[in-house]
């Protein structure tokens, strides 16, 4: 029996294998549909602001990343709105001499560190967040990886792009003194490899602020179109194209003056008294095109290539208040004119790759880059009279002052861990420029031509015990020729140099969801130029000066329901040595808008059945407001805006498929003055309490 039962079983198993062979050989095929990736939340993780992909918490120096969600949260339209949440910041007027937006970083100028996808984008204009995923600042030099700059950092803003999974949404807001904003996101998949996405915006917003005699209100008008289209993706051979249109068309507001006790004239800001007049305008029309190709040779290797085109126009005329009460009609000479006429071409190559020599592993990078700039600036003409002025674009009262550029690129850096866990960075770059500039004053025209070749280094120390810790040492610097964004200051002085130097150290707690990060920096420029296009007799500010700070981050998860980003920076600045010819009084004195502590913080956590709340604060103490350069003996005596804090609210009811959300902005109507003009004279009055009532449908 117990052979046959042998063959009886022996037999049963070799049918059953049979069956199931047959099974598999028509068994159907399984397709399998990505999802969307999680978004990041309050903390990102991913970071392209070294050049390559990266976990901010790997690179070598203090980065902050203002990520979409907590753009979400607070209802950020606007580039410097994002910014708020960067300790360490503070802002200049955006009207007048130097337009657009206008940042500082750690104390030192960011209008020329300003860059899209890493193309330097340092146009006079106003920017919007629409089409971002996110906002990179790598704080300190940063010559090696982007070129010429400032000692404070760069703002490297990151654009939407196309997936392969389906992300689609639209959404409307409704809000206090005439704020009324559409925007979209969509996202469609045609193809294996081959996806399309469009984004959109419209907003327009009124204010609290008006002229007493005439009614009028400074208001802001934005509308935003931004296609691209990517083949390729997640192959070998990946292709970007992209086009950013953004249109504005604002009547803009030069704040309140200082009054004779050096501080804003308390009276007319709280009276809400706005100097404009119905003609005023500030309008631009941004083009930017860009085609991406990425080339993905090995797992550790990429040949990353980009080509742009953008144009920049703007078109603007602002009174400006004296000191005396607002007007129907101002004066033609209180107006501040100008029309400028941007054309930028880039040219990007970059090459990265991993490799192990000599037992050593090394992450090596190296590019070439090629940016061509050609810039018209003129003044606007009156065509009405003295008392009852109207301009019009495109009607001007003479010769375009011009800038006219070629800078040239070439870099490499490598990263070796010579012993575990124990990396040296090492980075060398080269730039020559080629610039002319013309200045037109009156009759009178001055030229330069400039002729530069500078070398920029950057070099860091770091020690990663584990995945959860890292501690550097980092040096960087950075250079701004003569003439660089059309200053004129001669070939009497050289460029501008920044070095910093950074002690950091960075943590991932709670299995990696929440970010801990601290730095000690110091951070020394010479040859100081001014930056106000409008007082071109102050070319030099400073001769040296330097910036002592510390900084202190968080943010990730605490819990699946809490979630935390904020910061606070304190910082400690002084003129080392005043400008050629200065006011000696302004020695050892503090830089202007540099305040000594910045900070901001921003939480949320979510409830039951899909309801969010949100709150947090943006903090400032008081800054200076004056123009150190030019003679006299006077003492120091600048004006002064004064200390603030701000606090937003936000609560939302979220669902799979809509969600609608309250945002409070300046939640105790806070008088507060957050940005200085740049010779001083004047202070803008911050955003006064605002609702907005947002809703928004996924599908």
């Amino acid at each position: 029996m117990l052979p046959l039962g042998a063959m009886v079983v022996a037999s049963l198993l070799g049918t059953t294998e049979t069956v199931r062979a047959e099974e598999e050989k028509t068994l159907s095929p399984v397709t399998v549909t990505a999802t969307a990736e999680p978004q990041d939340g309050l903390r990102a993780t991913r970071t392209r602001v070294g050049r390559v992909v990266q976990d901010p918490h790997d690179v070598p120096q203090s980065v902050v990343t203002v990520t979409r969600s907590l753009m979400d949260d607070q209802d950020v339209n606007t580039l410097r709105e994002a910014l708020r949440n960067v300790p360490g910041i503070s802002f200049n007027a955006a009207e007048g001499g130097r337009s657009g937006d206008n940042m500082m970083l750690r104390g030192f100028y960011t209008f020329g560190d300003i860059y899209l996808d890493g193309i330097r984008d340092t146009a006079q204009y106003n920017r919007e967040t629409f089409n971002l995923e996110q906002v990179d600042v790598l704080r300190g030099a940063a010559a090696m990886l982007f070129g010429r700059g400032q000692a404070g950092g760069v703002i490297n803003q990151v654009s939407k792009t196309p997936m392969l999974y389906g992300i689609n949404s639209a959404g409307v807001g409704v809000g206090t003194h005439g704020y009324a904003a559409f925007n979209a996101d969509i996202n469609q998949r045609f193809g294996e490899t081959s996806a399309i996405r469009v984004n959109m915006m419209a907003r327009e917003e009124d204010s609290s602020r008006s002229n007493p005699v005439s009614g009028t209100t400074p208001n802001i008008q934005r509308a935003g179109f931004a296609p691209s289209v990517s083949f390729g993706l997640g192959t070998e051979h990946e292709l970007n194209l992209s086009y950013y249109y953004l249109m504005t068309s604002d009547r803009p507001d030069y704040g309140v003056p200082f009054a004779t006790n050096r501080r804003p004239n308390e009276s007319y800001a709280q009276s809400g008294a706005y100097w404009g007049v119905n003609g005023n305008f500030d309008n631009s029309d941004t083009n930017i095109a860009t085609l991406n190709y990425l080339y993905r040779i090995s797992p550790d290797t990429q040949w990353r290539t980009v080509l742009r085109a953008a144009n920049y126009k703007r078109s603007y005329w602002a009174v400006a208040p004296q000191g005396g009460a607002p007007t129907q009609y101002s004066l033609a000479s209180q107006a501040k004119t100008r029309e400028t006429d941007t054309d930028n071409v880039a040219f990007q190559s970059d090459f990265n790759t991993t490799f192990t020599a000599f037992g050593m592993k090394n992450e090596f990078l190296a590019g070439f880059e090629y940016l061509y700039e050609d810039s018209k600036r003129w003044a606007l003409r009156n065509q009405g009279t003295a008392t009852r002025p109207m301009y019009r674009s495109g009607d001007f009262t003479g010769a375009p002052n011009t800038y006219n550029g070629n800078s040239y690129a070439i870099f490499a850096q490598d990263t070796l861990e010579f012993v575990s866990d124990w990396k040296l960075l090492v980075g060398v770059r080269r730039d020559e420029i080629r610039a002319d500039y013309v200045s037109v004053t009156g009759n009178r025209s001055n030229a330069f031509s400039g002729d530069f070749g500078e070398w920029s280094y950057r070099t860091g120390l770091s020690w990663q015990p584990d995945a959860t810790q890292h501690y550097y040492l980092s040096y960087s610097d950075t250079f701004s020729p003569t003439a660089d964004l059309y200053q004129l200051s001669g070939s009497a002085y050289p460029p501008e140099r920044g070095n910093v130097a950074e002690l950091g150290a960075k943590w991932l707690l709670l299995d990696g969801d929440l970010a801990l990060r601290t730095a000690l920096f110091t951070a020394e420029k010479t040859w100081e130029r001014s930056t106000d296009l409008d007082s071109p007799q102050y070319s030099i500010l400073t001769k040296k000066r330097r910036t002592n700070g510390v900084e202190l981050e968080v943010a990730g998860r605490i819990t699946d329901k809490w979630e935390v980003f904020g910061g606070v920076a304190f910082m400690s600045a002084e003129i080392l040595e005043v400008a050629p010819g200065a006011n000696r009084n302004f020695l050892h004195q503090t830089p202007r808008n540099t305040p000594e502590q910045t900070a901001n913080l921003w939480t949320t956590y979510r409830l039951f059945d899909g309801w969010r709340i949100g709150g947090g604060f943006e903090a400032k103490s008081e800054r200076y407001g004056y123009n150190p350069a030019g003679g006299g003996t006077a003492a120091f005596n600048p004006n002064v805006a004064p200390g603030y804090v701000r606090w937003d609210a936000m609560v939302a009811y979220e669902q799979p498929k809509y969600n609608v959300k309250l945002t409070l902005q300046n939640l105790f109507d806070k008088l507060y003055y957050d940005a200085i003009y740049d010779n001083g004279g004047f202070v803008y009055v911050g955003q006064p309490f605002r609702a907005i009532l947002s809703a928004e449908y996924k599908f």
